[in-house]
């Protein structure tokens, strides 16, 4: 059956009960605790737990499920960042490069940014000659790119999935 909900919705908060922000709070803490933990914390049995859960997926609240990585235990020893000005911010060439973005296996996130900069790119690589080669190869030879500034994460200090639900 198709999702009755529009673009509006999308972006428009969620009606969610105490039980509501509960699951949720929960999940963040732990996406792979069974339904049962899930019910057993929150104070639900398991099958009106799994309903609300359900309904919060189905109202893309919850989005998805994934695992968090040690990526330097994959390989992975560098984090950057890179700040991309664009030589036309209109909406198809902005669209253009999201697109992009999206192509880009090293570019782990993309947000469009107000000010001087048009978007910050988080970067995962293995190694900064890898970096580098994306920066020269790619990013900086993509069309409409005007500039690139990159940093090159030192430590990271904070990494927190999800939002402040408590």
């Amino acid at each position: 059956m198709a999702s009755t909900r529009t673009l509006n919705d999308v972006n428009k908060p969620a009606k969610l009960d105490a039980t509501d922000w509960r699951i949720l709070t929960e999940l963040q803490k732990n996406g792979r605790m069974t339904n049962v933990e899930l019910a057993f914390r929150v104070g639900l049995s398991a099958p009106p737990c799994l309903r609300r859960v359900r309904e919060l997926e189905r109202a893309g609240v919850i989005s998805g499920y994934h695992a968090a990585f040690n990526l330097p235990r994959l390989g992975f020893h560098l984090t950057a960042f890179a700040y991309v000005k664009l030589e036309s911010q209109s909406e198809a060439d902005l669209s253009a490069f999201e697109a992009r973005t999206r192509q880009w296996d090293i570019v782990r996130e993309a947000h469009m940014l107000s000010g001087d900069t048009d978007f910050l790119l988080k970067c995962v690589a293995p190694d900064v000659v890898t970096f580098q080669n994306f920066i020269i190869r790619e990013l900086t030879a993509a069309p409409n790119v005007s500039s690139v500034k990159t940093a090159i994460t030192i430590k990271t200090a904070k990494q927190e999935p999800g939002a402040p639900l408590e």
